[in-house]
């Protein structure tokens, strides 16, 4: 285990890997280990493997500065309880003060450089840490991108140990410091819901309020600090409630101080054989009602749901004294289903040449080209209204249109024919380029648009599609950029912007807030953060999933591409996205087995199945959309 290698721009001390058990990983192989042979270093642990274990080397006596850092960098990747490896390269005052529950995440990991201007004679030693940071992770486990350069400090000191004077760490930064290749083998990213605020029955006609998906971090494996595995740190974040970016639109169910009980010795939760689980609670659930409980379980399906490869069963919650407070099976838990609000939609819709709103069936695998496209019913499928863009009203029962010069928003039928209507909504700016966005639909009923007039830009809500439009606040994040485009999640409290900027147009995500009455709130955008930052510039989003958008962009100096990210900013674990051939507008749908629909310059509407190649539905047509 003496020998070092090279990977990712920094010297790697040598780790080990622990396979535990056989079963299922090895099978008959297990009899027949090999019993000699070289020892090497281990470079990375498969991904996904919860039966890989990866531990640190700790310090050998006499190790010099340079071993003693590359040694703790190596360790902060490993699986030892409490980060004990790690830990032996601080010194015992160090060891006290280091918290790394937050996480830094470099591109390519940190590059240790030995600073020169140290007195080494004094027993004093200084190594700077240099990167290009990518993210952060709090405590909150949530993930934050950033693009901005890295540089801390490791200080170490000769400390008296058994053997002598030994080098050890006494200044270092807080938390784990992990390149982006280690942060993704050791981390999994996972929604946990809540439900959105001002959701009651009555103002949105459900029989549940809405969950929204809120996505943390959690460990693949055992958690070092708490020993906990994958399932049960995920249900102790949703216990701990919402990240801070997104509480003052949700609310959990679950009193204040819930948390798990589990029995003495034990640490982790466990399915049985029937895909259920049995989550202890302390006190604090003891005595709510069936109903508040039953939403308390729907939150935790949900949530396991997301984070395990396969259908839960059931959650049954119990009290304190081990007695059943309520149960709530799979089926049941649809009632609550994020993406009720929209569902799987019947259509696809599109422009065709003549700058109507047309349709074709959402589950047709057609490739001819106009096969079973046809125009919507009422004025905007007509020809009456020639159309720049398009939005459909989450029931397809309505749709809003953008006149062809953008000076106009029309709101008409879809489903039977009706008399031509008034504009709701006019722009008076001089040019096209300045006039309305399209629009978009969220699914308490509401529209929005952007009117992107340079003498009064202003973000609108015609509450029902019908009401006069209402000027939405944006605070905290515009800083005088324009909204160029925008699209609403179907749970009504996050909203997806382009906005530009000193000629570049990049994305950022808002939270909607609303107070007062229900029937005429207050409602304003705050709190923006970049969700791309690293994209240089972006040209098309859309919604795709219940934490997830499909984004049309290019980074600095690259080409056009595809890409899905979570709304946290991080890379999804979705399959990549094929390209396509100068894209200007994307559509997908919360149901992720319906395709992708996009607008190629080149191919026209094109459309792309799960798992299957892009493919033109008609060469000529813009502005594809699902509902929303």
């Amino acid at each position: 285990m003496g020998t070092e290698r090279r990977r990712g721009g920094r010297w790697r001390a040598p780790r080990t890997a622990v396979l535990l058990g056989c079963g299922g990983l090895l099978l008959a192989g297990c009899a027949s280990m090999p019993d000699s042979g070289d020892v090497e270093a281990v470079e990375a642990s498969p991904r996904g493997d919860s039966q890989v274990r990866v531990y640190g080397m700790a310090p050998r006596k006499g190790a010099q500065p340079n071993e003693i850092v590359e040694g703790f960098l190596e360790a902060m990747t490993g699986d030892d309880p409490q980060f004990a490896t790690a830990r032996k390269y601080l010194t015992k005052k160090a060891s006290k003060n280091w918290n790394p529950t937050q996480v830094t995440v470099l591109d390519n990991g940190p590059v240790p450089q030995d600073q020169r201007a140290n007195d080494r004679e004094g027993g004093a030693y200084t190594y700077a840490l240099t990167g290009t940071k990518i993210a952060e992770v709090n405590e909150q486990r949530a993930y934050q991108p950033v693009n901005s350069s890295y540089h801390e400090t490791l200080h170490l000191s000769r400390q008296n140990g058994p053997d002598g004077k030994e080098w050890r760490i006494d200044g270092l930064p807080q938390g784990l410091v992990l390149g982006e290749s280690d942060f993704e083998r050791i981390y999994h990213s996972v929604n946990k819901y809540y439900f959105a605020s001002g959701t009651s029955s009555e103002r949105t006609g459900a029989a549940h309020p809405w969950l929204v998906a809120d996505p943390v971090y959690v460990r693949k494996r055992m958690d070092p600090q708490t020993q906990m595995d994958q399932v049960t740190q995920t249900v102790e974040a949703l216990l701990s409630g919402p990240t801070n970016w997104l509480k003052p639109v949700v609310g959990s169910s679950f009193p204040t101080g819930t948390a798990l009980k589990l029995e003495d010795g034990a640490e982790s939760l466990a399915f049985d054989d029937r895909n259920a689980l049995k989550v202890p609670l302390n006190e604090k659930a003891s005595n709510v009602g069936q109903k508040r409980c039953r939403e308390m379980a729907a939150q935790l399906l949900f949530t396991l749901r997301d984070l395990t490869s396969y259908r839960v069963g059931q959650v049954e919650l119990q009290r304190s004294d081990g007695s059943t407070l309520c149960v709530l099976g799979g089926d049941q838990a649809e009632d609550f289903a994020p993406e009720r609000a929209s569902g799987s939609p019947d259509y696809q819709y599109f422009l065709d040449t003549k700058q109507r709103l047309v349709r074709m069936v959402g589950s047709t695998e057609n490739t001819g080209a106009d096969e079973g496209v046809e125009p919507v019913p009422g004025p905007l499928g007509s020809g009456e209204r020639r159309l720049s863009s398009v939005a459909v009203a989450r029931n397809e029962r309505h749709a809003a249109g953008v006149s062809h010069d953008a000076r106009s928003l029309y709101v008409a039928s879809v489903v039977s024919d009706s008399e031509p209507r008034e504009p709701v909504l006019t722009s008076s700016a001089k040019q096209e380029k300045d006039r309305l966005s399209a629009p978009s639909w969220d699914g308490r009923g509401d529209l929005w648009v952007a009117d992107r007039d340079p003498r009064q830009p202003r973000l609108l809500r015609l509450a029902g599609g019908e009401d006069e439009p209402d000027e939405v606040t944006v605070v905290d994040g515009l800083d005088g950029a324009r909204i160029e485009a925008l699209k609403v999640s179907a749970d009504g409290v996050r909203i997806a912007l382009l906005v530009s900027q000193d000629g570049r147009t990049t994305l950022k995500l808002g939270r909607i807030e609303r107070r007062g009455p229900e029937d005429k709130p207050e409602v304003s955008v705050t709190d923006l953060r970049p969700i791309a930052p690293q994209m240089e510039e972006v040209t098309a989003v859309s919604w795709a999933g219940r934490s997830r958008l499909v984004v049309v962009g290019r980074e600095s100096g690259g080409v056009q591409q595809l890409r899905y990210l979570q709304t946290d900013g991080s890379t999804s674990d979705a399959q990549s996205v094929p390209g396509a051939n100068r894209v200007t507008a994307v559509a997908s749908a919360d149901d992720n087995r319906l395709p992708l629909l996009a607008h190629s310059l080149e191919d026209g509407i094109v459309r792309l199945p799960p798992g299957a190649n892009w493919k033109t539905v008609v060469s000529e047509g813009s502005a594809p959309v699902y509902p929303g």
